[in-house]
């Protein structure tokens, strides 16, 4: 038996603040989409079943693991990657910080570290809880909030005290709740 090809389908997504239109096999991830049919290579591939974070981006200001999620499934939805972030001229205080405290070691896990990091200030701003909220009517910002909320981001270099570092000043610099743009 001869097995059927999907056919291709149509899929709009603004990516980085631009509208841009696929055509891509339905079973194409958002994360292999980005790569490599629009050639948005921060966002990495690590393991691609979720566990290491490394393509972690922001869709419609929340953080995804890219792998795990279909591209078709996001038509129509705001993506925003490493390279929307910010401009090696205007860098995002995340990635600034992620330099001031050498938050990067062998920089694989980086962008989606930066990625996360963005969405976790975002986050706690909004109140939202996490495991290790004490008072999950009252969320505040604590580097055992910064830990959890980052434990799904691995780091091989194990960089985690700067990186927590990263977090924190850009946080007490009140620069916390950017979600994106140049």
């Amino acid at each position: 038996m001869t097995p059927t090809l999907s056919p291709a389908l149509p899929v709009t997504l603004t990516v980085n603040g631009e509208r841009r239109t696929l055509t891509l096999d339905p079973r194409t991830s958002l994360l292999d989409a980005l790569r490599e049919h629009l050639g948005l290579t921060g966002t990495k591939k690590g393991c691609d079943h979720g566990q290491c974070g490394a393509c972690t981006v922001l869709v419609n200001g929340e953080r995804l693991n890219s792998c795990l999620s279909l591209a078709v499934m996001h038509s129509g939805d705001e993506v925003t990657t490493i390279e929307g972030l910010g401009t090696p001229e205007h860098l995002h205080p995340m990635q600034a910080a992620f330099v001031a405290h050498d938050g990067y070691q062998c920089g694989y896990c980086t962008c989606g570290q930066i990625m996360s990091a963005v969405s976790v200030l975002g986050e706690i701003g909004r109140g939202i809880p996490s495991h290790v909220t004490a008072d999950l009517g009252h969320v505040e910002f604590s580097d055992a909030e910064v830990r959890e909320r980052l434990s799904g981001n691995l780091c091989r270099c194990a960089a985690y005290v700067n990186i927590v570092a990263a977090v924190r000043d850009v946080y007490e610099q009140g620069q916390g709740q950017e979600q994106g743009g140049k």
